[in-house]
């Protein structure tokens, strides 16, 4: 396999990238980004010594680029993590969201189109829950959920995933989708939710809650999203869609108030000492009020489930910054 995975700096991508690359010596393995503000080469540097790896600084936005990636390495998969995804920063600015999400994706579709050689190649797109827009407090988003995206990122998202089916279905590209629910662990941006309550219980600031922290999300820790990723990537079954859930729901106050203790119980701060930072602020524009996922189809058709619980993921996430961040 000549395996080119895009957005390999980021937070998923690095994960994907480092298990993959280590998992399967014989394939050729190529991570392309744009290293911007939500990459960080950090996470990935020491994989440079592996010999079934490659780093490319790619724009996935420049055709040339693109075009010349695909060239110089022949690639017959495509993993494409590579995305814009902070929904405030795309309430900001969409339109940099629909160059990355959108156009960016529709160049790695026509290269894939030009260059795959043949059926066996495969283009595997990660999306999100997100374009589903949002649950009630009851149902659970599945395969056949209704897109309804309603935010400029989930919008992007949902375009770019209608773009791979129409290039199935217009030019026969073998593609499958993921779409996944919130990611959770180690190597995250600091721009979101954890590590922004774990840099607050640090600093003594605020921790800042939109609205009431009633809105709902099913929270997948990113090594189990991993696994899924790579049971799909061999054993899914082309021109197919699988929901990849963590099987752990909670509202955001009860995700803050459950980080806070671990945070706590890691620092050694009596119980409850950092709760008292929690500050409510005025509710994100057009904020889904619930996430859940169905992944029956993934578990019973490829044998995959989470396997992390919600508080070994958390010590761990918890873990890990603490000790970049003290």
């Amino acid at each position: 396999m000549r395996l080119l995975i895009t957005g390999g700096a980021g937070f998923i991508g690095s994960h994907v990238l480092r298990f993959l690359a280590s998992t399967y010596p014989d394939y050729t393995i190529v991570c392309a980004d744009a290293l911007t503000y939500a990459s960080n080469y950090e996470l990935i540097a020491d994989l440079e010594e592996l010999s079934n790896y490659r780093f490319e600084k790619v724009d996935i936005t420049d055709k040339v680029s693109v075009d010349e990636l695909f060239q110089k390495y022949g690639f017959t998969h495509v993993l494409h993590l590579a995305a814009e995804s902070h929904v405030d920063n795309s309430i900001k600015d969409p339109l940099a969201f629909a160059k990355t999400n959108v156009l960016g994706t529709l160049n790695l579709l026509e290269a894939a189109r030009t260059y795959f050689k043949d059926q066996a190649c495969l283009f595997y797109h990660i999306s999100t829950d997100e374009v589903f827009g949002s649950l009630d407090k009851t149902g659970s988003f599945s395969e056949n959920s209704t897109y309804a995206p309603r935010s400029p990122y989930s919008a992007s998202k949902a375009s770019s995933d209608h773009f791979v089916r129409a290039y199935g279905e217009t030019y026969g590209l073998p593609y499958v989708i993921s779409n996944c629910s919130n990611n959770y662990g180690p190597g995250q941006h600091n721009e979101k939710l954890i590590p922004t309550v774990i840099a607050s219980v640090l600093s003594g600031n605020p921790i800042p809650v939109y609205g009431t922290g009633s809105n709902v999300r099913d929270w997948l820790f990113v090594e189990d999203h991993v696994k899924a990723i790579d049971t799909i990537l061999h054993q899914g079954t082309a021109v197919e869609t699988y929901c990849i859930g963590g099987d752990a729901e909670l509202s955001n106050l009860e995700m803050v108030n459950l980080l806070i203790a671990e945070i706590d119980r890691q620092l050694g701060n009596p119980e409850g000492y950092s709760t008292s930072l929690i500050s409510f602020v005025e509710d994100r524009k057009g904020h889904d009020f619930r996430y859940a996922i169905d992944h029956s189809k993934l578990t019973k058709d490829l044998e995959w489930k989470p396997t992390t619980s919600l508080k070994e993921g958390l010590k761990t996430t918890v873990s890990w910054y603490l000790n970049r961040m003290k």
